[in-house]
């Protein structure tokens, strides 16, 4: 019965010197006073002392989390003159987050503006919207309290984390990545990292409208998917370049077979045949990963039309590589680079990485011969994300990889608002790869090659 389980949990709350500590602090946010915290815990010990976990084992999630609101309302209840209404529900919802959630961070996890959560410590947490860092009021018990909460994180996906172990990379149930680094390696405390995934996909023209890129940009990546062309997205951490990946992937043909390799399950592609792998970590033995690259050299033996790769970050380039080489036109990836000829140097390092004894001029010709566009993507100084160049690689002269720019951004400046300004420009060059374009039936006006576009504040 789920009755008795209410009735087993109720209990004394409080002393009576709580209702004078908490008016002396009413004006205190309820996130950093401290006396609303140790009421929040002494419920949640209370809660966690009285309630009939076996009992509850049986019963179904929904069930369960109403008989504990119920139970915890009723707790605080006994002391009427403590808390006004919305504190008593606000409590309550927090003592759920306790017990069933992550804590202070269920808030911020249920607040779709925020893209990275960051932990430095149980006394500070940051959060990023639109692209910048802020501080929030929101803290943890002690120490021990956010050890438990990173533990209840990592435990999910059986991992651990402890003093020999005190370093791991797990994933929370929506599919956000999370890093934890715990003492002695974190001097001031555990450190937790959180990086979400945006709930809404973003669109083509949501990019456009949102200044990322103009229409003429859009137009030649639209046919560049299209003609089957491979491209490569790069940039810094939080660039963009999976949002770009997965406007862009609305361009392939529902008719095609895709095959979407990642280290955090992140691409949400639209078409009706998708086969998403991704890889697996080791296990509490040490035993057991599945990296990228051996998922790269089985996803050649499944018929993929397209191999969309997350991110390449090793080994796994130069099977990338190849795979644009040998039938799979129209393979899409991501790169952690600055520049487009620093993402040229980075595959050339990692295809080193798989193969020591390439030549350098063999890998640039590997290069040269499977990349056609290299797309920029980079973050400003007000949080705005833009595509800051579209390059073609065009060949190579001598042992030289050649590019050339089609479009590019350039920065003019901040406005009186900190809003950086600049302007799209096209270079006036027609790609090389425009035989291709015409090739598979798509004919750019062009125009587009020439234009320039403000983007002042977007």
């Amino acid at each position: 019965m789920i009755a008795p389980v209410a009735v087993n949990v109720l209990g004394a709350v409080a002393e009576s010197s709580w209702e004078q500590r908490l008016l002396q602090n009413a004006s205190a946010p309820a996130a950093i006073n401290p006396e609303y915290q140790e009421l929040k815990f002494t419920l949640h010990r209370k809660l966690l002392e009285r309630i009939n976990l076996e009992a509850l084992s049986g019963i179904d999630d929904d069930a369960i989390h109403t008989e504990v609101r119920q139970a915890v309302l009723a707790m605080v209840e006994e002391e009427p003159n403590l808390l006004t209404a919305a504190e008593k529900q606000r409590i309550s919802h927090e003592v759920l987050h306790e017990v069933f959630g992550l804590g202070p961070l269920e808030p911020l996890l249920q607040d779709p503006g925020i893209s990275d959560i960051l932990v430095n410590g149980h006394k500070q947490v940051y959060v990023e919207r639109k692209g910048l860092l802020e501080l929030t009021n929101v803290r943890f018990h002690d120490e021990g309290h956010l050890l438990r909460i990173i533990d209840r994180i990592v435990s999910q996906v059986g991992r651990r984390v402890d003093e020999s172990n005190p370093m791991v990379d797990a994933r929370l149930a929506d599919g956000s990545r999370v890093n934890a680094i715990i003492p002695p390696l974190a001097v001031d405390g555990a450190l937790l990292s959180i990086r979400r995934f945006g709930t809404d996909k973003l669109m083509p023209d949501d990019l456009v409208a949102r200044g990322a890129m103009t229409r003429g940009m859009m137009r030649l990546l639209e046919g560049a998917v299209k003609a089957k062309l491979n491209i490569i997205v790069s940039g810094g951490t939080g660039a963009g370049k999976t949002t770009l990946l997965n406007a862009l992937s609305w361009f392939i043909s529902p008719k095609e077979r895709i095959l979407t390799i990642e280290d955090a399950a992140e691409l949400q592609l639209k078409q009706p045949h998708v086969v998403r792998l991704e890889t697996r970590p080791d296990n509490l033995e040490g035993h057991g990963a599945v990296r990228q690259r051996q998922l790269l050299v089985n996803s050649l033996r499944m018929r993929p039309d397209r191999i969309i790769v997350g991110e390449v970050r090793g080994e796994e380039a130069l099977d990338m590589l190849q795979a644009m080489n040998t039938g799979h036109d129209g393979s899409l990836t991501t790169v952690h680079a600055n520049t487009p000829r620093d993402a040229i140097s980075r595959l050339e390092v990692m295809v080193t990485l798989a193969n020591a004894n390439m030549h350098l001029a063999a890998i640039r010709q590997q290069i040269a011969a499977a990349v056609h566009i290299l797309v920029q993507c980079s973050r400003l100084s007000d949080g705005a994300r833009r595509v800051t160049s579209i390059t073609e690689v065009t060949g190579m002269e001598g042992e030289i990889l050649t590019l050339q720019d089609i479009f590019v951004f350039e920065k003019r400046g901040l406005t009186a608002e900190g809003k950086v300004r600049g302007r799209f420009c096209g270079t006036g060059i027609l790609p090389k790869c425009n035989e291709k374009l015409l090739a598979a039936g798509i004919r750019l006006p062009t125009e587009i090659f020439d234009e320039s576009l403000e983007a002042g504040g977007l």
